[in-house]
């Protein structure tokens, strides 16, 4: 259900403006919560490159929002975690030469919870670099729906 409910959301964009779609997503989100609340999720598994396919977070729907008005478009939006080394990567790409890249360090907080804090950014295109000072520090928690698929 939480599949097709996101599935025309241009992960998320068009949900920021629709109330009602976004209280049905995260109604949805919370009821998967409730099954998986006694899983762990900040283990070993949370390891790998993830691809984003819905967001409430303001400042990525920003970025995926306005990106025409740079003459592009949003490709992939990635989040590459490794909990042994306490990195989380945040990348969006921007085809074909760009990248909006953030690196956090993390700390696992409980069995479900892991704390960020950005430290750097930079938006790369084909013939150029522009660092961006470091932003924020945050949390999430996560819910396996399977091995590929988490919220």
């Amino acid at each position: 259900k939480l599949l097709e409910l996101i599935s025309e959301e241009d992960r998320g964009v068009r949900t920021q403006k629709d109330a009602t779609k976004r209280d049905a997503i995260v109604d949805a989100i919370e009821s998967m919560a409730v099954i998986g609340r006694s899983s762990i999720t900040t283990g070993e598994s949370l390891s790998s490159t993830w691809r984003l396919l819905w967001t409430t977070e303001k400042e990525q729907l920003f970025i995926l929002e306005k990106a025409g008005l740079f003459g592009t478009t949003a490709g992939d939006v990635l989040q590459v975690i490794d909990v042994n080394k306490r990195i989380l990567n945040n990348v969006i790409t921007f085809p074909p030469d760009g990248v909006f890249f953030v690196r956090s360090d993390i700390e696992i907080a409980s069995p479900q919870r892991v704390n960020f804090r950005f430290n750097s950014a930079v938006l790369r295109a084909k013939n150029w670099e522009i660092p961006l000072p470091p932003f924020g520090k945050g949390w999430f928690e996560n819910v396996y729906m399977d091995a590929e698929i988490r919220v």
